[in-house]
């Protein structure tokens, strides 16, 4: 894979607002998907971005350019410097680096994480987009400068980190959130056994009123009969 110019957006705008060049050709240049091509040249992408001449910084050359817009098949290719630098070493040290092209992405970027992944802590959030924490609380507290007109935006998307990272990151979070204990729910319905079973209090209750009152008849026949035989008995003496 050819590696692409220092600043791929600002290369990208001065590209489509100074060449005739085809979107996939300045995409394929500038590492850079056609339609965020597309979208810079309608205005919607890279807002704000100042173009970078790719000639006057030597990564590419007029020729070439002027070859690629005869040809629309044509692949730009960056300009060999003649100048070796030495590369240099990331350190995992310290906030991640964001070029200067895309730092005006960075509140929009802390925003969206603020909404979408809360359990991220601060530094969590410096890591990934390279930022300060007056920053996130200025964000958070809205009251940011631009508070206004910030837009919440992926930071993968705007090329602030990568969707490794960011997925890191929010697991990461998981782990370390305690796990959530069920919540007292209340009282809960009966079972079926017991809602369906039948009342056996009242049916009880029925069946000895019944008994009592066929024992209070028994007991009135008895004492009438009673009285029946004794006055029989008077009537013979």
């Amino acid at each position: 894979m050819t590696q692409g110019p220092l600043m791929p957006k600002a290369t990208a705008v001065w590209l489509v607002e100074n060449t005739s060049l085809a979107f996939e050709q300045i995409a394929e240049f500038c590492k850079l998907h056609p339609l965020e091509v597309k979208g810079i040249a309608d205005g919607e992408v890279a807002a704000g971005i100042k173009g970078l001449d790719p000639i006057t910084t030597g990564q590419l050359t007029r020729d070439e350019i002027e070859r690629a817009q005869k040809v629309p098949n044509y692949k730009l290719k960056v300009a060999v410097s003649k100048v070796k630098l030495p590369e240099v070493k990331r350190t995992t040290k310290g906030p991640r680096y964001t070029p200067l092209s895309r730092r005006q992405d960075r509140p929009n970027a802390i925003l969206w994480l603020l909404r979408n992944h809360p359990e991220l802590k601060d530094a969590q959030v410096i890591r990934l987009v390279g930022t300060t924490k007056s920053t996130i609380q200025q964000i958070r507290e809205r009251t940011h400068w631009n508070s206004a007109s910030l837009q919440p935006m992926d930071p993968v998307t705007l090329g602030l980190c990568t969707q490794i990272d960011l997925d890191f990151e929010v697991q990461r979070s998981a782990k370390d959130r305690p796990a959530a204990l069920p919540a007292d729910g209340g009282a809960t319905l009966l079972p079926t056994e017991v809602s369906t079973a039948t009342d056996y209090t009242e049916t009880d209750e029925h069946h000895r009123s019944v008994r009592d009152e066929k024992l209070n008849a028994d007991s009135v026949f008895a004492k009438l009969k009673g009285m029946r035989n004794t006055n029989e008995d008077d009537d013979e003496d």
